[in-house]
């Protein structure tokens, strides 16, 4: 199966301070959320050692969803080296995930 990593309170702020880091945050009642699953689980797989794939269950995590202004889910964010440089609302295609990925790892 998939590497993302799961974020929580404890490990997204080091997390996300290192390269470059795709957050999706989601919900286990999300049908959009569950569409994209399986396209993060890929991505987790094919970015290994270039990219850090993770997910942020905002029912579980409401601060860190709330830190960041996640108002539908779900939202993806993008950071390199800690800094928020990207984020999509909704649901979308793996090639739209992977242009903003390889754009970033440049």
């Amino acid at each position: 199966m998939g590497k993302y990593v799961e974020l929580n309170a404890s490990n997204f702020d080091e997390t996300i301070k290192n390269g470059v880091v795709m957050v999706d945050f989601w919900a286990p009642w999300c049908g959009p959320c569950r569409m994209i699953a399986p396209i993060v689980d890929e991505l987790a797989e094919e970015y290994e050692g270039k990219a850090t794939i993770a997910k942020v269950n905002t029912d579980e995590e409401q601060d860190i969803a709330i830190k960041y202004g996640i108002r539908s889910i779900p939202t993806i964010l993008f950071f390199k080296d800690g800094e928020l440089v990207d984020q999509m609302v909704g649901a979308a295609s793996k090639d739209v995930f992977k242009q903003k990925l390889d754009a970033l790892l440049g």
